[in-house]
């Protein structure tokens, strides 16, 4: 088991939370009146009137999978400069925006604001475990909100396939995704799930007792997102309730990761990730033909 069993099932639930958490915050954002009227999925506005991409939803996930690759060399440079305050920056701002966007159905768009803005200092500055995560379970809704509207069930699908196979190779082929998960972890602003906690490494014999090794468990934005998006998109063909059947699928493919996977290695998530989706998924199909 890659950490111990207490810290796993902490990151599966907190996973779990943030998929529920993103669909609720996206169900907020359609204007069911509007889609019973139509029989068409109606979207409300964006805070501070942001607009989503204009593309098409067959052609969408081309323009997603674009920006991540652009994100990532971006990422690349400012490790290779080492310009960690631009990374903090950049990671500043994108948690104002997603979070603002995931708390604005609930209260006033200025209030909602003024929460992230906090919220985002605080995960920069003065980071802490309880904010950090508290947040991340919050920020992927916001980012789901963004990108469900434009994309149908094809282009979701691909996605995925096209997502997790980058994944298997940035992992174990290139390894440039293992460099960015040092990055972020060293300069303690983690994109994505992060617990800390210390774990017994050896006996130290001149102490009589054992030396403590910090390590972390961490869970990257991209795999918490991915799922949540196909969810989201799930959900516009079907219902929230039936929706909420992916995470259940996508959760216990994640347990299942962490249990097999091994100390100190690095493993793609999002093949299994996306093999917990699918599943997930063709369970509704199932349910739909009984």
């Amino acid at each position: 088991m890659k950490h111990t069993l207490k810290i796993t099932l902490m990151l599966v639930l907190l996973f779990f939370l943030s998929q529920i958490v993103g669909l609720a915050i996206t169900n907020q954002y359609i204007d069911h009146e509007k889609t019973a009227e139509t029989g068409v999925t109606a979207w409300e506005e964006l805070p501070y009137k942001m607009e989503r991409p204009p593309v098409e939803e067959s052609s969408s996930f081309i323009y997603i999978l674009i920006a991540v690759l652009l994100g990532t060399g971006l990422l690349m440079l400012l490790i290779k400069f080492k310009k960690v305050n631009l990374w903090k920056f950049w990671f500043f701002i994108s948690v104002v925006v997603c979070l603002t966007i995931a708390l604005k159905p609930f209260i006033r768009q200025e209030i909602a604001l003024a929460i992230s803005f906090v919220f985002a200092l605080f995960k920069v500055v003065k980071p802490n475990i309880f904010v950090h995560n508290i947040t991340e379970v919050f920020i992927y809704g916001g980012l789901a909100a963004i990108f469900v509207p434009i994309m149908n069930l094809y282009a979701v699908f691909m996605l995925l396939l096209l997502i997790s196979a980058y994944d298997i190779y940035a992992v174990w082929k290139s390894k440039h995704m293992v460099t960015l998960a040092k990055f972020q972890t060293n300069s303690k602003v983690f994109a994505g799930l992060s617990i800390p906690y210390k774990m017994p490494e050896k006996e130290d014999k001149k102490k009589t007792g054992k030396v403590e090794k910090i390590k972390i468990a961490i869970l990257g934005g991209g795999d918490i997102a991915f799922p949540l998006i196909f969810a989201g998109v799930v959900m516009k063909n079907a219902s929230f309730l039936t929706s909420l059947i992916i995470p259940i699928f996508v959760s216990a493919a994640l347990l299942i990761l962490l249990t097999k996977s091994k100390k100190d290695r690095f493993y793609p998530a999002m093949p299994f990730l996306s093999l917990g989706c699918l599943v997930g998924y063709g369970f509704i199909l199932l349910l739909s033909v009984v």
